[in-house]
């Protein structure tokens, strides 16, 4: 497996984990769901798959947004394919100044901001809670936003439009997996939650060492060696799969 999307699956895991998602993800459990929270946590079978569907649903919601943002740069990157040295320097750079950012080295005013969409009330089922994947997808927040614009950058000097796309996929499937082991043990999440509060500002600090280490990988062209790397321990049956 390429160390890249080992980083794309970290960076999605740091995202749930940041200050600004973790202590939301109850409310998002309870308002997808249409319940409150205190029905949530001993659901009845029928209440119990409900919340998985619309949890699933959420998830795809915000995975394809992700999937598509990952495509969109990845053309991007494929015109500028000749200048592809030069990309990844300033898209190293880029994926720094993100790091210190969330380190909180740097302050960027417009990654302070966050777009804010109407949803007091949501369509019901399963297309209800997709669409409120999508706005969450679409949204850009001030934990997520550095993570995922990182991310992207890093889709952005790939050389092909598959790669941008796996390189989100496996970022989407970071963020959602644990969101789906969330709703399927309600009470477990809310007490690994009280357990884990008092270590969230170190959540940020993490993920942005994470991305400085990137950025200098990517800038200095050691991702690529990496990934040879990588690929060259990988068993050639197992390659033959991927």
């Amino acid at each position: 497996m390429k160390i890249s999307l080992i980083v794309a699956a970290s960076a999605g895991l740091l995202s749930f984990l940041s200050p600004c998602v973790l202590p939301l993800v109850p409310s998002y459990l309870a308002f997808v769901a249409g319940a409150s929270l205190s029905d949530l946590r001993r659901p009845g079978q029928a209440a119990r798959r409900g919340l998985l569907l619309n949890a699933l649903g959420f998830i795809v919601g915000f995975s394809l947004v992700f999937v598509a943002m990952g495509a969109a740069v990845t053309v991007v990157g494929g015109w500028l394919l000749s200048y592809r040295g030069l990309v990844q320097t300033v898209g190293g750079l880029l994926i720094i100044l993100f790091g210190l950012y969330l380190i909180g080295i740097l302050r960027v005013p417009f990654l302070m901001r966050q777009a804010r969409f109407p949803l007091s009330s949501r369509p019901a089922g399963v297309l209800g809670s997709f669409a409120v994947g999508v706005v969450f997808g679409a949204s850009w927040t001030p934990c997520v936003g550095p993570v995922l614009g990182s991310i992207l950058t890093f889709a952005g000097t790939g050389q092909t439009v598959g790669e941008g796309t796996l390189l989100l996929a496996a970022y989407a499937a970071g963020l959602g997996v644990p969101f789906l082991l969330s709703a399927l043990a309600v009470d477990r999440f809310l007490a690994f939650f009280g357990r884990f509060r008092p270590f969230l500002p170190v959540v940020d600090r993490v993920a942005g060492l994470l991305l400085v280490g990137v950025g200098l990988l990517l800038a200095l062209n050691y991702m690529t060696i990496l990934n040879a790397y990588f690929i060259s321990l990988t068993p050639q049956w197992l390659l033959e799969r991927l």
